[in-house]
């Protein structure tokens, strides 16, 4: 992707777009006699995002020089067919400034259906790196290939993840379930080996103000790996907590103290603020900038629903705290009566009627859910949920019954005799009846369902059913980019022991994978959707291999709603 190498080709290419602009950029960018001229540099690269079949945003940022001065600054852009920008499609010019931590954002339209596009800014002859995009398919489609990524915790290690994706070919978009940034302070998760890894996170304290929130995007978006795979690839995002505070819900988070941080609403602001001003997004609605459920058609071959689960509907987390008697047992009929409650909401009674027109409008052979967090049923047993016994302990006691289950004590009897229950009420685990609102609408419509999941920080496949055992679809759970795993949870325990270990005791669960940083890659065509799993094998050093994990698929049509290995 080179772009002109001397000022001479860049005016010959960019003269007839730029023109009418030029006087305005070089007041912007010049200061009077004597005074240094105020300039702007392309720190953050360039991004691309919210394809359509004819349009698609491209964004930048750019960074005053020190002797900034508060005006604004006047960018051109250009979008071409080549790389070289000799066949220049779209042009015009945007204002930013301090207002909107100086980044520039244009939704792009007249493009072409399924088509590679360049683009580029320009300040005052600064030109910013070059963007590949892609806008999406119409009509008859034979197949739409998707990256999926999530859980990029800056701290935490390298983003050889985002690497390797910026290395594909052939993706139509990357899709990014959340977490894209962290909140918590220098010292606060997984931030153990940051000062070695040179990853410390800028302010240092945890993230509350506007201003906290966009120094916080900033780090991260100067990582070269972060800013190589937005070059090449249209992103397709939502947020998930982290980019507000840990388990965040419709009324506060888990990681948010009033007390001390002020009122949730104001750090809510902040956080939306940032994400719209840092993200390629476009919102649905211009006035609400916390609607991003919105939906991308791949002409007859998927439809692609992206949800937030987050934010704007998620009543508040049950908690099993909640549930322990002083006696320290568990009260399950108590638990059971709360989890049935038909109020509680996960998206909202808003959008879930949304996705159900979305659902029923569509004819599109796949339907796939991009959100954040489980779907599946991930019932473990209580005494393992609980932390009343280890993994491997569990196990052992499991293998006991099956060869010699006269020999079990009473006490180990009881532990067996504990019911499963879900391990994560932050999921849709927690949210049964709207789980079965969503289950029953695809069900009705006769749709083929995909979820595809993030949050974990592990790999999940499951099968997805109703509470009467009706097959509904799959669920593709990925992997984070850098925050870890079970593999800290389950210290001591052997990582693949505990991923078989659960595949065994998880009914709907297919395939674990809980020790790995990695990505899918998920594939439909009319006969089949599948999805591979691809590993890094460190994101703590520099140098590192690609493993490949598993590839599963699932088929078309109702008797076939199941996965399967390839």
């Amino acid at each position: 992707m080179k772009t002109p190498n001397t000022r001479r080709q860049f005016i010959r290419n960019f003269a007839a777009t730029t023109a009418a602009a030029s006087t305005t950029l070089a007041l912007s960018a010049c200061g009077g006699a004597g005074i240094a001229p105020v300039y702007a540099t392309f720190e953050h690269g360039i991004a691309s995002g919210d394809p359509l079949s004819d349009r698609v945003i491209i964004w930048t940022r750019v960074t005053p020089s020190s002797n900034y001065d508060g005006r604004d600054f006047e960018l051109t852009w250009q979008v071409a067919s080549d790389d070289q920008f000799t066949k220049v499609v779209k042009s015009g010019s945007i204002v930013t400034g301090a207002s909107r931590d100086f980044t520039a954002k244009v939704d792009v339209s007249g493009l072409s259906a399924n088509t590679v596009y360049f683009y580029r800014f320009n300040f005052d002859s600064r030109l910013s790196p070059v963007g590949r995009t892609k806008t999406l398919p119409i009509g008859s489609v034979q197949q739409v290939k998707l990256a999926v990524v999530t859980c990029s915790n800056y701290p935490a290690g390298y983003f050889h993840v985002y690497a390797e994706v910026a290395k594909l070919t052939e993706l139509d978009a990357v899709i990014h379930l959340g977490d894209y940034i962290y909140e918590y302070p220098r010292d606060g998760y997984a931030s153990q080996d940051a000062a070695s890894l040179n990853r410390l996170v800028e302010p240092k304290t945890e993230i509350v103000t506007l201003s906290d929130y966009r120094s916080r995007y900033a780090i991260y978006r100067g990582d070269a790996d972060l800013q190589a795979v937005h070059a090449k690839h249209p992103f397709i995002t939502v947020w998930d907590d982290h980019e507000f505070a840990n388990d965040t819900w419709i009324g506060g988070a888990e990681n948010h103290d009033p007390a001390s941080e002020g009122p949730f609403s104001a750090r809510r602001a902040a956080a939306l603020q940032a994400y719209n001003e840092w993200m390629p997004i476009r919102l649905p609605d211009a006035a609400k900038n916390d609607r991003i459920y919105r939906s991308f058609d791949f002409g007859s071959l998927v439809a692609l629903h992206m949800l937030d689960t987050r934010l704007i509907g998620r009543d508040k987390q049950l908690s099993y705290a909640n549930y322990m008697g002083t006696n320290g047992a568990f009260d399950a009929v108590k638990f059971t009566t709360d989890m049935s409650n038909p109020a509680r909401q996960l998206m909202g009674a808003e959008q879930t009627t949304w996705l159900q027109l979305q659902l029923a409008k569509s004819s599109a052979t796949w339907q796939i859910l991009g959100q954040q967090v489980l779907m599946a049923r991930m019932n473990i047993p209580a005494p393992l949920v609980l932390g009343q016994i280890s993994f491997s302990d569990y196990t052992t006691l499991l293998g006991k019954a099956q060869l010699a289950p006269a020999a079990l004590t009473v006490a180990e009897k009881t532990i067996l005799a504990q019911p499963a229950i879900p391990y994560n009420l932050d999921a849709w685990d927690g949210y049964v009846v709207a789980r079965e609102t969503v289950f029953a609408t695809a069900k009705n419509l006769d749709k083929n369902l995909i979820a595809l999941a993030g949050d974990t920080h592990n790999t999940w496949a499951s099968d997805l059913s109703d509470l009467s055992g009706n097959a509904i679809g799959v669920e593709f759970g990925v992997t984070s980019v850098t925050s870890p795993g079970f593999e800290e949870v389950f210290a001591k325990e052997d990582p693949a022991k505990v991923a078989a270990g659960l595949e065994q005791i998880v009914g709907p669960l297919v395939y674990a994978e809980t020790k790995s940083r990695g990505f899918m890659i998920v594939t439909a065509t009319p006969t089949e959707t599948r999805s591979e799993w691809r590993y890094v094998n460190t994101v703590k050093a520099k140098t590192y291999s690609v493993v490949s994990g598993k590839t599963l698929k699932v088929l078309p049509g109702k008797a076939n709603r199941k996965l399967l290995a390839v």
